[in-house]
């Protein structure tokens, strides 16, 4: 576990964010790419974050490999300016005073459209970085909550929708054109935003933070309710309605503490390739552990190529491979999903350039195998990020094909909203690169602020694990793998020392 004290001790470097309040008053007017530096190589991520300033929001993107094309990056940065949906768009803070102001619609696709224009003009870095430079070079990062996806396709909305008991919003992309980012291939610090030199970096220190403390970990359903859930969702594939669907649980417990050293901890203990935690409002945080890539776009190509890898399949890192690899289930549910994103991208690719780059490959993980495909495709010229949300969000592997109605019977039969679970997070970099998880082993914590400490937390902590259902599922094997899959948070917990009962 990474701690301020740790970092302290060690002689971390800490990047020091410039003063001033978070509206961006101040570096609201600094130059957009002043100059690209380099770290100390021994500079953790993990160590950087856990000497973060308290007072400062926290945005990171974490990597837990070092993998040359996946995952290769972690970023760490504090919001100048949100943009948020919730039914009405609001964007919150200043942009850099070379950006108009977008002018917003209040329709999620065409308004982040739209602040992604405003400080795509004129962001390009100097042409000689090249390609030395990483693809995030500032711009937004955040969260797209799988609700949004029933504003996107009202069609896959049920009658009598489950309730929504945590409100949280639809999308929240944090501006940050200052960034520190690693390269965790080359063991090497890019800095973008404030001309500072590297040598300026001083220790920061930090305010100790409470221990988290969670209480007893519980489902929201009952194993009965779950199977007899299960048990319908085979009725649905039996008729015809679908070939599969993945259904949800959701676990809750009481939450006390500061949420990054929660999230510091499962980050470190996970290693996780697509890892966050986002600071992005008041009494919100999300720890999100994923190995899934949801999309990757290169925009900096002539073509911009987009690559999306679906799981589909996993097993214990201590099985044999072979175990998963033979298994003709786990590759029935994976062709689906494959087949349902290469129909998704060739709504918005150059005809023809669609290609299963990989029908299924057996990829070891830290702790579990897993089963991936790997489809991608060249964007046509007149689509926007918007485009490519609108006809491929959620992502094939957490709702199921045909993706509308299995959006319909998810709808029907969880009985709770899912929020940024089975949503996506990621950047968008102003260069027009972006990458974005599947919102998979989240951790959402919810609650207040104590008064004077920003990093200690008091609500509720939610995490949820969900299983794909098809025509040979059976029910009660369905809900053991569903409690399988909060090993992650039961470890995380763990590693912190945090007070959790032993079952679920």
């Amino acid at each position: 576990m990474f701690t301020a004290r740790d970092s302290r001790e060690k002689g971390i470097l800490a990047y020091p964010l410039p003063q001033g309040d978070i509206e961006g008053d101040i570096i609201g007017n600094m130059p957009r790419f002043p100059g690209i530096h380099s770290l100390p190589a021994d500079t953790a991520p993990l160590a950087a974050a856990a000497a973060w300033p308290i007072d400062r929001p926290l945005i990171m993107l974490h990597s837990g490999s070092s993998a040359a094309q996946w995952s290769r990056y972690s970023i760490l940065a504090s919001p100048m300016a949100v943009y948020r949906f919730d039914g009405r768009s609001t964007l919150t803070g200043s942009l850099p005073a070379d950006c108009r102001r977008p002018r917003l619609r209040h329709e999620p696709m065409a308004d982040i459209d739209a602040v992604l224009a405003a400080t795509a003009s004129g962001s390009h870095p100097p042409r000689h970085h090249g390609d030395s430079l990483p693809p995030f070079v500032g711009g937004w990062i955040g969260y797209f909550s799988y609700d949004l996806g029933r504003v996107l396709e009202p069609a896959a909305r049920h009658d009598a929708p489950a309730p929504d008991d945590r409100c949280w919003p639809l999308i929240e992309l944090a501006y940050c054109p200052h960034a520190l980012v690693h390269d965790n291939l080359h063991e090497r610090w890019h800095t973008f935003g404030p001309p500072h030199s590297p040598h300026h970096c001083v220790p920061t220190h930090t305010t100790e933070t409470d221990d988290p403390v969670v209480g007893d970990l519980h489902c929201l359903t009952t194993p009965d309710e779950y199977v007899r859930a299960v048990a319908r969702t085979i009725q649905y594939i039996a008729a015809g309605d679908i070939f599969q669907a993945n259904l949800a649980q959701r676990f809750t417990a009481d939450f006390r503490g500061s949420p990054r050293r929660l999230a510091l901890s499962a980050l470190d203990s996970s290693g996780a390739w697509y890892g966050a935690y986002l600071e992005t409002s008041p009494g919100r945080r999300i720890i999100s552990l994923s190995p899934e890539l949801f999309l990757q776009v290169n925009g900096r190509a002539e073509r911009r190529k987009v690559v999306t890898r679906p799981i589909k399949g996993t097993r214990p890192g201590s099985a044999d491979t072979r175990q998963l690899a033979e298994s003709e289930k786990d590759a029935a549910e994976l062709h689906m999903i494959v087949d349902l994103m290469r129909n998704d991208l060739g709504r918005v690719c150059e005809f023809g350039s669609i290609r299963v780059e990989a029908g299924r490959v057996i990829e070891t993980h830290r702790t579990v195998h897993h089963g991936v495909g790997q489809v991608a495709g060249n964007l046509r010229e007149d689509v926007s990020f918007g485009d490519l949300l609108q006809a491929t969000f959620p992502g094939g592997s957490v709702t199921g094909a045909p993706k509308i109605r299995a959006m319909q019977i998810i709808d029907e039969l969880e009985p709770i909203r899912r929020g940024p679970y089975c949503g996506a997070i990621g950047y968008i970099s102003d260069c027009g690169n972006a990458c974005l998880s599947i919102a998979i082993r989240t951790i959402l914590l919810t609650g207040r602020e104590e008064a004077g400490r920003p990093d200690c937390l008091t609500g509720v902590l939610d995490y949820s694990a969900g299983c794909g259902i098809v025509a040979d599922s059976e029910p009660l094997a369905e809900y053991r793998e569903s409690i399988d899959k909060t090993a992650v948070l039961r470890q995380a917990l763990k590693e912190q020392k945090a007070l959790v009962a032993p079952d679920a």
